[in-house]
C-alpha cells in the first residue's frame, strides 16, 4: 500500500473524462447505426412525387412521364375529343367509372381534374403491358371512334378518359394516379388534389 494521499479531484476529473469518451463513442457508433434505417435517396425518389410541364402540349398531343417507375400518359384532349367521349358510352365496360381505379376528384365523365388533361399509367389492366395512344386512326380497332388506346399484347382498347372498352381481355378502366395543378402549366404526380403540396 502506498501512503500518497488520494486526489480526489484528479479522480473525480478522469471518471467525468472517460464518462464524457465513452458516451461520444456510443454516440458516433449509433448515428450511423439508426441512419440505415432511414430510406436510401433512391427508394425515396422512387416514391417521391413528379412535376411535369404541360404548359406548351398542343391538343391531341401524349407526353410520357415517369412516376413510381411506372409510366404515365398525359394527354391534352381537344375540344372534338372531349365531345366525342359521350357517343360510345353504351360500348363501354365501366362508362361511370364505378369501379375505384381514380381518386374521387376524377370520378367524374373526363376521369381528371380539369377535362383538358387526362392523366393515366400507361399500363393495361389485362396484364401489365404498355397501350399505344392513337390519334385520328383509331377506328382501324373501335368502329366510329376515332381517337384512343390500344395495347398490342392481346387486344384490349380504351378510349380518351382511359375506359375500357367490352368484349376485351382488360377487366380495368386505366389506373389514374393521384395528381394536382400547381400552376395552369405543372402537374404534380403523386399528391392528390386536396393534399398538402408543402408536405410532399
Amino acid at each position: 500500500m502506498s501512503n500518497v494521499p488520494v486526489n480526489n479531484g484528479r479522480r473525480r476529473f478522469l471518471t467525468a473524462a472517460t464518462a464524457v469518451v465513452g458516451g461520444a463513442g456510443v454516440v458516433g457508433a449509433a448515428v450511423p447505426f439508426i441512419a440505415s434505417w432511414n430510406p436510401s435517396a433512391r427508394a425515396k425518389a422512387a416514391g417521391a412525387p413528379v412535376e411535369v410541364n404541360v404548359g406548351k402540349m398542343q391538343p391531341g398531343q401524349l407526353i410520357r412521364a415517369e412516376w413510381r417507375g411506372k409510366p404515365v400518359y398525359i394527354v391534352r384532349r381537344s375540344e372534338q375529343i372531349l365531345e366525342e367521349l359521350s357517343k360510345h358510352d353504351s360500348h363501354l365496360r365501366d362508362p361511370s367509372s364505378a369501379e375505384p381505379q381514380q381518386p374521387e376528384y376524377a370520378a367524374n365523365a373526363y376521369r381528371s381534374i380539369k377535362p383538358e388533361y387526362l392523366v393515366a399509367l400507361g399500363i393495361c389492366t389485362h396484364l401489365g403491358c404498355a397501350p399505344t395512344h392513337h390519334n385520328g386512326d383509331f377506328e382501324q380497332f373501335v368502329e366510329g371512334v376515332p381517337n384512343g388506346f390500344f395495347c398490342p399484347c392481346h387486344g384490349s382498347t380504351y378510349d380518351m378518359a382511359g375506359r375500357v372498352f367490352q368484349n376485351v381481355p382488360a377487366p380495368l378502366n386505366l389506373m389514374v394516379p393521384e395528381h394536382s395543378f400547381i400552376n395552369d402549366g405543372t402537374i404534380i404526380i403523386g399528391v392528390g388534389q386536396d393534399e398538402d403540396k408543402g408536405d410532399a
